[in-house]
């Protein structure tokens, strides 16, 4: 089996090795990254299966912010983590801004980082070993096509990360049933706080808008969730 590739962006030395260390010994291919420069570099001959970025590095202030922009100008469903100390609201939810699919802070044990890492994983993985026959699922104008983490709205391609298809794949599968953040965390396999999960659903809806400026399909439920009302 070839092993999984992660990227590891972290200015800090010793906490870089252990994350390498710790990853490797879970049966991943590590390689660690001092600065947002060094990892561009590398990505340009090839991008790779999942990366996890600290927002500071160094004398870069905010450079894990700027990486993670870049990132998703090459690719909608690479899974980013962010890893760092930073933990205000701000923050984090600046990165699931940016197209994050996790935030952590480095508080976090290692085997729940590697639990993360795995529901990442997971979900790609589900979406290859799905049957041809199931792999679109229509709903009037919305196309979303499971085998190749696609969406398209009136023929027109929507730009989601993997988290944002997961969401929208929760909802949609049931139009018109509501759906509780908690069952939208399940779904996408993450684990965050309410504001966070509002911050997906502003981004999928606002990328919808790039595409159709009237679109108002998923709807707030208020106190119980999202609704997609097609």
């Amino acid at each position: 089996m070839v092993r999984k590739q992660i990227a590891i962006i972290e200015d800090e030395q010793v906490i870089r090795e252990n994350y390498i260390d710790y990853l490797s010994r879970q049966g991943y291919s590590a390689t660690g990254y001092a600065t947002r420069q060094e990892a561009l570099t590398a990505f340009n001959k090839r991008l790779p299966d999942l990366v996890i970025l600290d927002i500071g590095l160094a004398d870069d202030i905010d450079g894990g912010f700027e990486l993670c922009r870049e990132l998703r100008n090459r690719s909608n469903t690479l899974p980013i983590i962010f890893l760092t100390a930073r933990d205000s609201d701000f923050d984090s939810v600046s990165g699931l801004r940016l197209g994050a699919d996790d935030y952590l802070t480095k508080d976090i044990s290692l085997p729940h980082l590697i639990a993360r890492i795995g529901a990442l994983f997971r979900r790609i993985d589900a979406m290859q070993q799905e049957q041809p026959s199931e792999s679109q699922l229509i709903r009037g104008d919305l196309q979303l096509d499971r085998d190749r983490l696609t969406a398209h709205w009136k023929q027109n391609p929507v730009n989601l990360t993997v988290t944002e298809f997961w969401m929208l794949h929760a909802l949609v599968r049931h139009p018109g049933h509501v759906r509780s953040r908690d069952q939208l965390m399940e779904e996408a396999h993450i684990y965050v706080d309410s504001a966070s999960i509002t911050t997906h659903i502003k981004r999928i809806r606002r990328k919808f808008q790039l595409v159709d400026s009237d679109f108002s399909l998923i709807e707030s439920v208020y106190g119980a969730g999202y609704r997609w009302t097609q």
